[in-house]
C-alpha cells in the first residue's frame, strides 16, 4: 500500500487492511527472526511519510538489539542510541509511550544522537513501545527523510500497529520458550533412562543396591571431572550386550 493510499482511508479501514495482512504471519513463520522483517516492511509501507522501519528487542545477553530494519541507516541510527543510551526509540521503550521527533536538525532532547542521525539523512522519527500484557518487549520505529511528516494520526496508527506486533512477538517468544522447555524435558528423560541403565549394570556387576550404584556414578564423575550422564553412557556402552 502506498503512503498516499493509506492516508486516503479512514483510520479504522486503514487498520483493518494492515491487520488483515498481518494475521497470516504467525501461520507462515515459525520464529521472530523471520517474522520481524515482514512486519517492519509492512510498517514502512503503511505509515504515511515513512522511508524505513525497524524493531528493537532485548538480545540474548540482555543487550538492546535491532532485530529487523528495512534500511541500513536504521541500524546505524539505532546503534548510536544504544551507544549513547539516548534517543526516541529507547525513550519510547522506557516510558512505554509514543515518542515523535518532527525535525532532527532542531531536536534538543537528544542532541548528540539527533545531530549524527541527521547527518545520515534522517529528518523525522516516530517510535512506539511493544507492550504485551505487563511486559514491554522493545520498541518499533519509523524514520522519514523529510521533516514534519508525522502527526497524531501517525502516532495512533503506529501505536496500534506496534500493539499487534507486540502480541505476535510475545506469542512467538512463548512458543519458542515452550519448545526449548520441551526439548530440555526430552533430554532430561533420556538422561534419566541412561542413568537408570547404568545403575542396572553396576548393580548386576557389583551386587550393590540402587543408592550405592548411583553414589558410585556421582563419585566417578567428580573424580574424573565429568558429568554423571557421560559416566553413565560409558558404562552402558561398555557393558556386555545380551545375545538374543
Amino acid at each position: 500500500m502506498r503512503p498516499d493510499a493509506a492516508r486516503s482511508l479512514p483510520l479504522t479501514d486503514e487498520l483493518s487492511v494492515v491487520f488483515a495482512r498481518m494475521s497470516g504471519l504467525l501461520l507462515s513463520r515459525e520464529t521472530t527472526e523471520s517474522l520481524l522483517p515482514l512486519t517492519t516492511s509492512l510498517a514502512s509501507e503503511v505509515i504515511a511519510g515513512a522511508a524505513a522501519a525497524g524493531v528493537t528487542l532485548t538480545g540474548p545477553r540482555g543487550e538492546r538489539v535491532t532485530e529487523a530494519a528495512t534500511d541500513p541507516r536504521v541500524e546505524r541510527a539505532d546503534s548510536l542510541q544504544y551507544e549513547l543510551d539516548e534517543g526516541p526509540c529507547l525513550t519510547a521503550w522506557k516510558t512505554r509511550s509514543v515518542v515523535r521527533v518532527d525535525d532532527l536538525t532542531t531536536e534538543a532532547r537528544w542532541p548528540r544522537w539527533a545531530g549524527v542521525a541527521a547527518q545520515s539523512g534522517w529528518r523525522a522519527a516516530l517510535s512506539a513501545p511493544l507492550v504485551a500484557g505487563d511486559a514491554c518487549l522493545g520498541a518499533m520505529k519509523v524514520y522519514a527523510d523529510q521533516a514534519g511528516v508525522y502527526d497524531a494520526r501517525s502516532e495512533r496508527l503506529l501505536t496500534l500497529f506496534a500493539a499487534q506486533v507486540a502480541v505476535m512477538v510475545s506469542n512467538m517468544q512463548t512458543y519458542e520458550a515452550s519448545r526449548r522447555s520441551s526439548e530440555l524435558l526430552k533430554t532430561a528423560l533420556r538422561d534419566r533412562d541412561l542413568v537408570s541403565q547404568a545403575k542396572g549394570v553396576i548393580i548386576g556387576a557389583r551386587g550393590v543396591n540402587e543408592d550405592a550404584a548411583f553414589a558410585l556414578l556421582v563419585s566417578t564423575g567428580r573424580r574424573l571431572n565429568r558429568s554423571v550422564r557421560d559416566i553413565a553412557r560409558d558404562i552402558v556402552d561398555s557393558a556386555p550386550k545380551r545375545r538374543r
